[in-house]
């Protein structure tokens, strides 16, 4: 029997993480006496906070502030989805269902450490995930499609027989790197941006089903074949 992989992005996917991402970047560069519009917060889904420091306000940041900055920065994120955690719609009862079905699941997340184990210890299922990948163990975020060949190998399967679940169009251009077929979550990128890029476009978690991924590896692994 073929074993199957399903590699879920975090924020914004396992996650509805998108007001607390901006909420914390807010309060840590109005210390600085900085802002980010959420213009070009939106523009940075995927990347490590330090790749969007550096993008921002690298000319005039040092890497030991940069560092810094960033530190703080994912406290703050912490402390705001720990106080009330936004579990998407619809990703428990998808958790649960995958595995229920054979799959083998990981996330693989641009994101700290620790924001990723803040996940695991309270997203309901989170046990049932096998293995997970953070920005501190790739070179580069994405769309470096490192996180999610990473996520594969801790899988121990191939590249192809893995699906993604994303929302940023730079995670969808690291899928397409790595050789996986993707889903792709609207809310953060325009729907038409998301179909140039990933295999099936879907509004909810709730509208995927074991059945329909299955298929979507399967009719990949053929094409490139």
């Amino acid at each position: 029997m073929k074993q199957y992989g399903v590699i879920f992005d975090m924020d914004g996917v396992l996650v509805d993480s998108y007001q607390a991402h901006f909420e914390s970047w807010r309060r840590m560069l109005k210390r600085q006496g900085l802002e980010l519009t959420e213009r070009e917060f939106a523009e940075t889904f995927g990347q490590t906070s330090r790749e969007i420091i550096r993008r921002f306000f690298g000319g005039a940041v040092s890497e030991e502030d940069i560092a810094r900055w960033d530190d703080e920065k994912e406290v703050e994120y912490r402390e705001i989805i720990t106080a009330d955690f936004p579990a998407m719609d619809g990703a428990p009862e998808l958790i649960a269902a995958l595995s229920e079905a054979g799959f083998l699941l990981a996330i693989g997340s641009s994101g700290p450490r620790e924001n990723v184990q803040t996940v695991l210890d309270h997203l309901p299922n989170a046990r049932l995930f096998a293995a997970s990948v953070n920005g501190q163990e790739v070179t580069h975020g994405k769309p470096d499609p490192g996180v999610f060949l990473r996520a594969a190998e801790k899988l121990e399967l191939p590249p192809a027989r893995c699906v993604v679940i994303e929302d940023a169009l730079a995670g969808l251009d690291a899928a397409q790197a790595a050789g996986m077929p993707a889903i792709a979550l609207t809310g953060t990128a325009p729907r038409e941006a998301l179909a140039e890029k990933a295999e099936l476009v879907v509004d909810s978690l709730r509208e995927v089903a074991p059945t329909g991924v299955r298929r979507l590896i399967d009719r990949h692994a053929a094409a490139v074949h």
